[in-house]
């Protein structure tokens, strides 16, 4: 090489890195190296200390972003493809949180089923990293690389009970369905990069926002927004969910309704608040329609199901239709989309602990019961009042009763659509408001089979419950009570806003 040539080479010089913005990151993968290397050096022996260091491990990453809400600085990295701020806390926390309640609520199941524990609790650590690094993704392949990450373990984990053979579809039907949305979503990144020149949402927004309406860029919106309408299962990219739900392992169906869902929520919020706000001629449409079907859809065909984990997964379909509902106005103005985002933020947080506490109560039934049809709830309170008054807090939340925590939530979306003032929030808000009340059937359903029906002859013996599924119900029921009487403590988590909403 010449030396004119040496001349022109620009040494390489390591992007600076902000190394507390990383610290979740960081920690949990740690923990995540470190149940890998006690399954390879100890096998069998390591059993014991899994459940523990995994939760250890997301607690110990909660810190860090405790230490960074208290500094409240914004955090922009790599030219913007990986940011730090409120929001993204905010998101970081509820997947950690969440985290900790599925490892309380696996500890005895996957202790006392046939199944290999480190490999189980390493996988739940990674998707959960998967999940904390998709609140900070900003950037299409970081999008895509987290959604990845958290998909692969959990495709695994649903499929973890492997000598049932509904578990195994339950896995397959999750993998396959995955697959091909993430193909549709990759082929809308491609053709945004190709648009846009570039794979950053904030440079993604600048050039939708100067008014590039062709024809591609409509197509790559709807390609990659469609991807993830399947990651929350919501209509008609739904059929995937009851199967699964049904099929996986309890713990993992819990793990898949909140946490696995909200990493696909905040995919959808980021793309449309910072990448495609300024095209809402596509997406307002777009995400009402997903949101009226989803609603409609899930709870017309849970008012005929007897199952309960089934119920629950029509029930989650229509759950995703409201928290959509807010998407549809966010293109207004600013102070829509402010509205609007905060209401995603309050019905996701509210959403968490409600369903998890739904999925504990089901799993200490079932240790009774061996059954989650709704027969097998005949006569609960004569037996097990105290999990008949838990489930009573949890499904009337989720119908939006007040003071419990579901009301607050639709509560948000209402004052959303309402804020907007247009005809689409008005229709939406009216939709919202007829399933709501087609919703509390079927959950007053349950709790009538529950309550007021006899329970079976000889069948009255008291349900030992674990202390750390105790532990899991205790929580989400107080967060459940204490979110729907003293709504300024939600209110002042989701109050977050995002870089690039309204330009």
């Amino acid at each position: 090489m010449s030396a004119a040539l040496l001349a022109q080479v620009v040494p390489f010089e390591r992007p600076a890195i902000d190394w507390h913005a990383f610290a979740p990151e960081l920690v949990l993968l740690g923990f995540g190296v470190l149940l890998t290397s006690l399954d390879a050096i100890f096998l069998e022996r390591g059993r014991k200390l899994t459940s523990a260091l995994a939760g250890i491990g997301l607690l110990a990453a909660l810190v860090p972003v405790i230490t960074l809400a208290i500094d409240g600085q914004d955090r922009y990295l790599f030219g913007g493809a990986y940011v730090v701020d409120n929001f993204a806390l905010v998101m970081k926390a509820l997947f950690l949180l969440s985290g900790y309640v599925v490892v309380l609520m696996s500890t005895n199941y996957i202790a006392e089923g046939d199944y290999w524990e480190n490999e189980y609790y390493g996988m739940l650590v990674t998707s959960i990293l998967g999940m904390i690094l998709m609140a900070s993704a900003r950037d299409l392949i970081t999008i895509f690389v987290a959604l990845e990450l958290l998909s692969i373990p959990a495709y695994l984990m649903a499929t973890w009970r492997k000598r049932d053979l509904r578990s195994n579809e339950a896995g397959l039907k999750y993998y396959l369905m995955g697959v091909f949305a993430s193909a549709i979503m990759l082929y809308g990144m491609s053709l945004l990069y190709g648009v846009t020149g570039s794979t950053v949402l904030a440079d993604i927004g600048e050039v939708v926002n100067e008014g590039d309406s062709t024809s591609i860029s409509t197509l790559a919106i709807v390609f990659v927004l469609a991807g993830f309408a399947f990651k929350v299962s919501a209509v008609p990219f739904h059929t995937w969910a009851p199967d699964t739900y049904e099929g996986a392992p309890t713990p993992v169906t819990g793990f898949l309704a909140v946490a696995s869902k909200a990493a696909g929520f905040v995919a959808l919020v980021q793309l449309i608040f910072v990448g495609f706000w300024g095209r809402s001629d596509v997406y307002e449409p777009l995400m009402w329609a997903l949101a009226a079907a989803s609603m409609t859809v899930g709870n017309l065909i849970a008012l005929r199901q007897t199952n309960m984990v089934r119920m629950m997964a029509y029930s989650g379909i229509a759950s995703a239709g409201y928290i959509l509902a807010p998407l549809a106005v966010a293109g207004d103005s600013v102070a829509i989309a402010d509205e609007s985002l905060r209401a995603v933020v309050t019905y996701l947080v509210i959403y968490a602990a409600m369903n998890l506490g739904v999925f504990g109560v089901i799993m200490a039934i079932a240790r009774k019961t061996k059954s989650a049809e709704i027969s097998s709830y005949s006569g609960l309170f004569h037996y097990a009042p105290g999990l008949t008054v838990a489930m009573t807090i949890f499904l009337m939340s989720l119908a939006g009763i007040p003071p419990l925590g579901g009301w607050w939530a639709k509560f948000a979306v209402f004052k959303a659509l309402a804020s907007a003032d247009t005809v689409a929030g008005w229709s939406l808000a009216v939709v919202a408001a007829v399933n709501s009340v087609i919703a509390l059937y079927y959950y007053l359903s349950v709790l009538r089979t529950m309550w007021a029906d006899e329970a079976p002859d000889g069948d009255v013996s008291p349900i030992r419950v674990p202390a750390s599924l105790v532990a899991a119900m205790a929580l989400t029921a107080i967060a459940t009570v204490a979110f729907g009487v003293w709504p300024p403590l939600v209110d002042g988590v989701a109050d977050v806003t995002l870089l690039g909403a309204g330009g």
